[in-house]
């Protein structure tokens, strides 16, 4: 299975430390973020990543290369100017290919390993989804007793920025920017979207001190 990493945001919630920085170099733990979810994802086994790039981005191409000092494959999605994520996801599938593939936020932090998530089936979408941070208490979707998602319902829980995506759910959209969001709610109305509660540490690192929180919990 191939993974992609959403990296071509602007961070601007991230400001000042993304004036001079793209977001996925700002280091936690004593290495790049991006770096994080690059060798997680080798150690659950998956060596052919795709990174769609757009605000800074040869300072990004230039840290990670070809991916060969990771023990991976990077192919690089340039983007004139960032799509949002829908938008940039369909741009890069020509290099993802016709299977279902692994789907990271660029700026959260996670533990989870994706081998341990069940297979898509007939979905087209597996969410990862976390109990809801303070900073976002009102949550994202509901998930069943029988692990379906839905846009609406009671208890909520938080999207983790990881999921399983079958490229059939964007594939027939038009180029150019658009957000995923709403391809994902009109999956969970045809019942088509499946979740994992995941129970582990997961960070959105979205802001300066969430950022410098999560380093100093890496380093102990």
């Amino acid at each position: 299975m191939k993974a992609m990493i959403l990296a071509a945001g602007l961070g601007t919630r991230m400001r000042p430390l993304t004036d001079h920085c793209p977001k996925p170099l700002l280091e936690v733990g004593g290495k790049p973020l991006i770096v994080h979810h690059l060798e997680r994802l080798r150690a659950s086994g998956i060596t052919e990543v795709v990174i769609n790039v757009s605000y800074r981005a040869e300072q990004i191409l230039a840290a990670l290369g070809d991916g060969s000092g990771f023990g991976m494959h990077i192919a690089w999605s340039r983007e004139a100017t960032p799509l949002e994520t829908g938008g940039g996801i369909r741009q890069a599938l020509p290099l993802l290919g016709e299977r279902p593939f692994l789907l990271v936020n660029g700026d959260i932090w996670c533990d989870l390993d994706p081998a341990g998530l069940p297979a898509l089936g007939d979905d087209l979408a597996r969410l990862v989804l976390v109990d809801n941070p303070d900073h976002h208490p009102q949550g994202d979707f509901h998930l069943d007793a029988e692990d379906r998602v839905h846009a609406e319902g009671e208890p909520r829980l938080t999207y983790a920025g990881i999921s399983l995506l079958d490229p059939a759910l964007l594939a027939d959209e038009a180029p150019g920017a658009f957000a995923l969001a709403p391809l994902l709610r009109r999956a969970m109305a045809e019942g088509r979207v499946g979740g994992h509660h995941y129970h582990g540490a997961w960070v959105d690192v979205g802001t300066p001190q969430r950022l410098a929180e999560l380093d100093r919990r890496l380093r102990g």
